[in-house]
């Protein structure tokens, strides 16, 4: 797609397919066009709307995110995209953290600003995966937490290993049990 003028958009992103875009997308504004996520903000090579965002920004353009953490888990995600899009001259603007970073902002204190801002959502994401972990430790030990249901019950396990002990291939036995 060719563009004549230069353009706004928005990327968002939500961690799982059951949570809503809304609150970023009133936090991003009005944009030209707005590229949703609906992944968990694993690598960056599994985000095609990253991805797509990233080859259709022109020069001049603007990409409005939430916030740091909306675009990149890791300081060195964020560096790399941040790099990648302002390569292509265009800019990235963080709504909540009221920075802005492309090819004009590249001096000594936005480099430092984003370093810190990068390294602070990271040191976050981290305590929340700590807290997690130590609230999941707590409910076992109290036998409170179970952990995710199995897919599949006693009976259609055995059935399953009954199959493969007859010599039935295991992707047909995985297929045919769910």
């Amino acid at each position: 797609m060719t563009q004549n003028r230069t353009q706004t958009v928005a990327h968002v992103r939500v961690s799982s397919a059951n949570q809503n875009l809304a609150r970023q997308l009133e936090a991003v504004g009005p944009v030209d066009r707005v590229f949703e996520e609906k992944v968990s903000g694993g690598s960056c090579d599994d985000r095609t709307a990253l991805a797509e965002c990233i080859r259709y920004v022109r020069d001049g353009d603007n990409v409005r995110v939430a916030s740091m953490n909306r675009l990149a888990r890791s300081l060195r995600d964020l560096r790399d995209i941040v790099d990648e899009i302002s390569t292509k001259g265009a800019s990235v603007t963080f709504v909540k953290e009221q920075q802005t970073y492309g090819v004009d902002t590249g001096d000594a204190i936005g480099e430092l600003m984003l370093n810190l801002l990068g390294a602070f959502a990271e040191f976050e994401r981290s305590l929340i995966r700590e807290r997690q972990s130590e609230g999941i430790r707590i409910a076992k030990e109290a036998g409170k937490y179970l952990g995710r249901a199995p897919k599949l019950t006693i009976e259609q396990i055995s059935e399953a290993q009954g199959l493969i002990g007859a010599g039935v291939p295991k992707s047909v036995v995985a297929q045919s049990s769910g």
